[in-house]
C-alpha cells in the first residue's frame, strides 16, 4: 500500500514538473521530508530520481541540437569534482548521517528559498541580460560556478534546475530559451548522478522508494508537458514559488 502511495506522490510531482518545467528536486525532497523520511534519505534518493528522470530530456534536447556542450563541459569540470569532495568531507568529518542531517536540511531550506526567488524574478533576470553588453564568461568563471553548484546540489539535491537555468540566462543572454533549458538539463544529469553516487556511498539511498517514485512520475511528466500549453505559467509559477518559499523558510529556520 505504501508503494502505491509513493507512486501517486511521484505522479503528482511529475505532473507539476511537466507543467511548470521546475526540476523535481525542489518538489520531491520536501515532499519526502513531509512523509517522515530523514533528510539524508530524502536527498540521496531524490538525486537518483532527478538523474533518471532528466536523462530522457537530455537526450531529446541533444537530438534537437539544443545543448551547448562546450558550456556543459566547463561547468561539469567544476561541479563534478566539487560534488565528490563534498561527499568525502561528509564521510570524513561526520561519524554518521544523523550528525550531518541538520546541515543537509538547512542547505535544503536555503536552496528552496533561492529557487523560489529565482522563479519570482526570472523574467527580470532575462530582461536585464543585454547580449550586446555582455562578455561571455571565461573557463575559470564557469568552473567556479560549477563548483558552487556541485556543493549545493550534493548537500540539498536542489539547484541544478531553476538556479542553473537562471545562471545560464544571466551569463549567456545570447542563448535561445530552448538552448538554456537543454544546456541546463545536460549539465544537471551528470551532476545529479555524481551526487547520487556520493549519497549511495554514504548509504543514503532507498531504492524501493526510488522505483515507486519513478513508476508514477515518468508518465505524469509526459502528461504534464502536454497540459502545459493550456495552463498559463504566469499563474502556475507564482503559486509554486510561494509554496517553495514557505517550505524553504520552514526547513532553513527549523
Amino acid at each position: 500500500m505504501e508503494i502505491l502511495f509513493y507512486s501517486l506522490s511521484g505522479a503528482t510531482v511529475g505532473l507539476i514538473v511537466g507543467i511548470t518545467g521546475v526540476g523535481g528536486g525542489a518538489l520531491m525532497t520536501p515532499l519526502l521530508l513531509l512523509f517522515g523520511f530523514p533528510p539524508h534519505i530524502a536527498i540521496g534518493t531524490d538525486l537518483w530520481y532527478a538523474a533518471i528522470t532528466k536523462s530522457g530530456g537530455m537526450w531529446a534536447h541533444h537530438r534537437k541540437q539544443h545543448v551547448r556542450w562546450d558550456i556543459v563541459l566547463k561547468l561539469a569540470a567544476g561541479s563534478l569534482p566539487a560534488s565528490a569532495v563534498t561527499g568525502l568531507i561528509l564521510h570524513r568529518f561526520f561519524a554518521d548521517a544523523e550528525q550531518y542531517a541538520s546541515l543537509l536540511q538547512t542547505a535544503l531550506g536555503a536552496m528552496l528559498v533561492v529557487t523560489a526567488l529565482v522563479l519570482i524574478f526570472r523574467r527580470r533576470l532575462f530582461q536585464h541580460s543585454n547580449p550586446s553588453q555582455r562578455v561571455p564568461p571565461g573557463r575559470t568563471t564557469l568552473w567556479a560556478i560549477g563548483a558552487v553548484l556541485g556543493v549545493l546540489v550534493t548537500l540539498s539535491s536542489v539547484g541544478a534546475g531553476a538556479i542553473g537555468t537562471a545562471v545560464l540566462m544571466v551569463l549567456f543572454p545570447v542563448l535561445l530559451p530552448k538552448q538554456v533549458v537543454g544546456t541546463d538539463i545536460a549539465h544537471a544529469v551528470p551532476l545529479t548522478f555524481t551526487a547520487g553516487v556520493v549519497h549511495l556511498f554514504l548509504g543514503n539511498v532507498d531504492f524501493a522508494l526510488l522505483l515507486a517514485l519513478i513508476a508514477g512520475s515518468l508518465p505524469a511528466i509526459y502528461l504534464g508537458t502536454h497540459l502545459s500549453a493550456h495552463l498559463p505559467s504566469r499563474v502556475m509559477h507564482p503559486l509554486l514559488a510561494t509554496a517553495l518559499l514557505v517550505l524553504g523558510l520552514k526547513y532553513a529556520v527549523f
